[in-house]
């Protein structure tokens, strides 16, 4: 239901797969996270103030990503901030998936769509490294 990618006390991932249910608001993420993720479940009828969001300075150090698997399956790999391959878990539809810190890298299983939710703007080619990825014999999947 709710599984957590952790290495060396470092949160890599939190995966919500599709079978998750709870009543009321669960956030996964801590408060000083850049991406904040939350699931929301609430009987019709409930009632959610309206607001608007003050203007708010905020510092990102990393860019954090959340995936959202409409359709297909994926493999997701990932890899410590050294780019040493480190585990991978697949998602199907349904699934989402924050990539909170760390390396990743994907292969796409079955045919595919998914959204992906980052924060911008988008900083081009220094945005990211990239690197040679692990070879498909090397995959271990838990």
């Amino acid at each position: 239901m709710i599984e957590s990618i952790i290495h060396n006390e470092i949160m890599f991932a939190f995966i919500i797969r599709s079978s998750y249910h709870a009543a009321g608001v669960k956030f996964f993420t801590p408060e000083n996270y850049s991406q904040q993720l939350a699931y929301m479940s609430h009987k019709a009828g409930h009632h959610i103030d309206a607001h608007v969001h003050n203007q708010v300075n905020r510092q990102v150090e990393f860019t954090q990503e959340v995936l959202v698997i409409r359709r297909g399956k994926l493999r997701v790999d990932f890899y410590s901030r050294n780019q040493e391959y480190l585990e991978s878990r697949e998602l199907e539809a349904g699934d989402i998936i924050l990539l909170a810190s760390g390396g990743h890298g994907f292969e796409v299983i079955e045919d595919l769509e998914m959204l992906e939710i980052k924060q911008g703007p988008y900083a081009g080619t220094g945005d990211k490294t990239k690197f040679s990825s692990v070879k498909k014999g090397e995959i271990i999947i838990k």
